[in-house]
C-alpha cells in the first residue's frame, strides 16, 4: 500500500506527521469519493513529487474516472483562482474587487460529480494555498448545502497534514543530496 510506503519515508522527527497521515487517511470519516478525491487534489496542491506518486494510484483505484479528472480539475483551477483572488483580497485597493476577473472556470460550474463534493476539493486545496476569501466562500456554499463543519474540518485536516508531509519530505530529499 502507497500510504504506508509514504508513512514509513517520513523521518522520526516528523513522526506527529507520520501518525496523523495514518489517521486523516485511514481513519476518515469521509465518504470514499469525498476522501480519496481531497487526497489526489491535496497531493498535486503539495506540489510534492514524492506524495503525488504514492497517493496518486491508491486515489486512482478509490474513484470514478468522472471523480477522478474532478479532483485533478479542483487542484488546476483552485491554483488559478487562488492566486487571482488572493492577491485581489492582499491589494489595498479595493477597486480591484469590482473589476471583472476575465478568468474562464467553468469546471466550477459542471465539475462531472457532485457539487458538494468538487466544493470540497476545492476548499482543500485552497487551503493549502493560502487564499481566504476562497476558503470563505466554498465554505459557505458546503454550508449551505448542509454540509457540517466537522466534514468540512475533516478535509482541511487532510490538506494540512499532506501539505505537511510534502513539505518535510522534499526538504529531507534537498538536504540527502
Amino acid at each position: 500500500m502507497a500510504l504506508d510506503e509514504l508513512k514509513s519515508a517520513v523521518p522520526d522527527f516528523a513522526k506527529d506527521l507520520k501518525l496523523n497521515l495514518g489517521s486523516v487517511i485511514g481513519n476518515s470519516d469521509l465518504p470514499q469519493q469525498q476522501l480519496w478525491g481531497t487526497v489526489l487534489a491535496c497531493a498535486i496542491a503539495s506540489r510534492s513529487p514524492k506524495v503525488l506518486r504514492e497517493l496518486e494510484p491508491e486515489a486512482k483505484a478509490n474513484l470514478s474516472a468522472e471523480a477522478y479528472t474532478a479532483a485533478k480539475s479542483a487542484a488546476a483551477v483552485m491554483a488559478m483562482n487562488n492566486v487571482f483572488y488572493r492577491t485581489r483580497h492582499l491589494l489595498s485597493d479595493p477597486e480591484y474587487g469590482t473589476l471583472r476577473a476575465g478568468l474562464r472556470m467553468n469546471v466550477i460550474g459542471n465539475p462531472g460529480v457532485e457539487k458538494i463534493d468538487f466544493e470540497l476539493w476545492s476548499l482543500a486545496v485552497s487551503a493549502i494555498n493560502g487564499c481566504g476569501q476562497c476558503l470563505d466562500s466554498h465554505e459557505q456554499v458546503l454550508r449551505k448545502a448542509g454540509v457540517d463543519r466537522e466534514t468540512i474540518q475533516e478535509a482541511v485536516k487532510i490538506a494540512s497534514v499532506i501539505q505537511a508531509v510534502g513539505v518535510t519530505l522534499d526538504a529531507e530529499a534537498v538536504l540527502a543530496e
